[in-house]
């Protein structure tokens, strides 16, 4: 990343605090590597987040100021955040959870608040309705909100937010590079000598895997029969166990994994057939990997992805193992969508790119607030 400093304007150096509640991976990942963007640049950082997210990400590491703030909304909770944004130039919340948690901490002060919007919150019958208020509560008490992907920016506009922009995050290159069809993971696996298909992402109604055993179900003539293997962890678990068992499917859920790079390096296809998904990490690294990617085209994939993954309607089983079994059947098509994926990825901003676009929103508003 660029070292360029930020201006200071003949004062002490920024001063910047990231507000995290335990949500995604995606953001948890994001705010390490722009804390360590805006250190690289003389901003004085400290990152506010449940402890455990300090021994997964290493803010840290990244030369940040590290403080465990619990993500409940009890009054101790809030007075914690509350004294950690004491003395800051700006507060950037990310996610709902630490949104609503954040605008109560700095209830009745003037620190202007940057509140990205990584993802929705699914949300059925009457908690739709509180979610929509608490979107709205969020929405309007952020001077900015960054939406990483347009219909969140839209969405934040029509809960009520003043000002609401488009700023996609990135994630860094995957350290691994493919290495070929087989290997230890296929190996382990057991998915040598047969299609190795990789599902990343919570077992949650949301995550759309209900369908994708109903896709499953339909590929099972094939021969040899592909190995779909659900790499994560979630209250769906057992009754997914229970419908592999009793339809004796290929299919094997492999918990929450380390490697979620080799495992997407080694696999034939990725397949994400989520509900809605924003900038989805897997993904990313699907295409960066150049393997073949199958998702639902919903939320932010579209715009993602472009034309270089097989895009088919969330919840339509035959759609979805049609264009699985589709690019098994067609090396050709898989490799020019390997192609396309890399190139598709070349074109996502850059880590330093996000750093600067969040750099130039401090700058505005710090600015702003020194006019007053």
């Amino acid at each position: 990343m660029s070292s360029t400093p930020f201006p200071t304007y003949g004062r002490s150096p920024l001063r910047a605090v990231q507000v995290l509640g335990g949500g995604s991976a995606g953001s948890s990942a994001h705010v390490r590597s722009i804390a360590g963007g805006l250190v690289e640049r003389g901003v004085h950082v400290t990152v506010c987040a449940p402890a455990e997210l300090e021994s997964a990400h290493g803010y840290s590491g990244a030369g940040a100021r590290f403080l465990p703030v619990p993500r409940r909304t009890d009054p101790a909770a809030v007075a914690a955040l509350r004294a950690a944004c004491a003395g800051a130039d700006v507060v950037h919340a990310h996610g709902l959870n630490a949104a609503v948690r954040t605008a109560l901490a700095l209830s009745g002060q003037r620190l202007p608040l940057v509140v990205t919007w990584h993802t929705r919150t699914p949300a059925e019958g009457a908690r739709r309705h509180l979610v929509r208020l608490v979107e709205r509560r969020v929405a309007t008490a952020a001077a900015v909100v960054l939406g990483t992907s347009t219909d969140l920016v839209d969405r934040a506009r029509s809960r009520g937010a003043r000002d609401a922009r488009l700023a996609p995050v990135a994630v860094a290159a995957p350290r691994v590079v493919r290495s070929g069809t087989d290997g230890k993971i296929r190996a382990e696996l057991g998915a040598v000598g047969r299609p190795l298909l990789v599902a990343v992402g919570s077992l949650t109604p949301h995550s759309g895997y209900g369908t994708l055993l109903d896709a499953a179900r339909l590929w099972q003539h094939l021969d040899p029969v592909p190995l779909l293997v659900i790499a994560g962890e979630g209250r769906e678990r057992p009754a997914l166990q229970r419908r592999i068992e009793a339809e004796a499917l290929a299919v094997q859920l492999i918990g929450s994994r380390d490697d979620i790079t080799e495992l997407l390096a080694a696999a034939d296809a990725a397949v994400i057939p989520s509900r809605w998904e924003a900038r989805s990490l897997p993904a990313q690294e699907a295409l960066r990997l150049g393997v073949p990617l199958v998702a639902t085209a919903v939320g932010g994939m579209p715009e993602l992805v472009g034309t270089a993954a097989e895009l088919v309607p969330y919840g339509d089983p035959v759609a979805l193992a049609a264009g699985v079994t589709g690019l098994l059947a067609d090396p050709a098509r898989r490799l020019m969508l390997a192609d396309a994926g890399r190139a598709q990825a070349a074109s996502w901003p850059t880590e330093d790119e996000t750093v600067a676009q969040v750099l130039s929103v401090y700058d505005e508003l710090t600015q702003r607030d020194r006019s007053r």
